[in-house]
């Protein structure tokens, strides 16, 4: 298992609503259009990731677990994914995991069994909170 640990802060403006991805950013803001991005402030982006765990996503059949945890509130989320040989990890400021296919330089996992809609609201109430600390944990079988 080769595993990739992400700190990113919640936002007032997170909305957790798109059907289909969620995102992670490294950008500090958020206005109330990004419903698809669940934390901002990330300090790795899908270029920042490891040599490792890329090549590991790259690999046909690998499996992704993504973590989300907001520790002061008690609240984790566990989401199912895919890798894929097209995986790039180019983008030197976004992570979009993908219920699809679809796979750009943003892309970290496709095939995902939750996006940001599927989040529990819990959570999404969690990630809100301006300066709630949020943790994600990607792991790759």
């Amino acid at each position: 298992m080769v595993v990739e640990v992400v700190r990113a802060w919640g936002h007032p403006n997170v909305k957790a609503e798109h059907p289909t991805t969620f995102e992670v950013t490294r950008e500090r803001w958020l206005t109330s259009k990004g419903d698809c991005i669940i934390a901002v402030g990330a300090d790795k982006a899908a270029r920042d990731l490891g040599r490792e765990f890329k090549e590991a996503a790259r690999r046909p059949g690998a499996e992704i677990t993504i973590v989300i945890e907001v520790p002061s509130h008690g609240v984790e989320e566990v989401v199912r994914a895919e890798g894929h040989p097209a995986l790039t990890f180019e983008h030197p400021t976004d992570m979009v995991v993908r219920k699809s296919y679809f796979v750009c330089g943003r892309t970290v996992a496709v095939g995902a069994d939750k996006a940001a809609r599927d989040l529990s609201r819990e959570l999404v109430r969690a990630l809100r909170e301006r300066g709630t600390r949020v943790i994600i944990r990607l792991e790759v079988l």
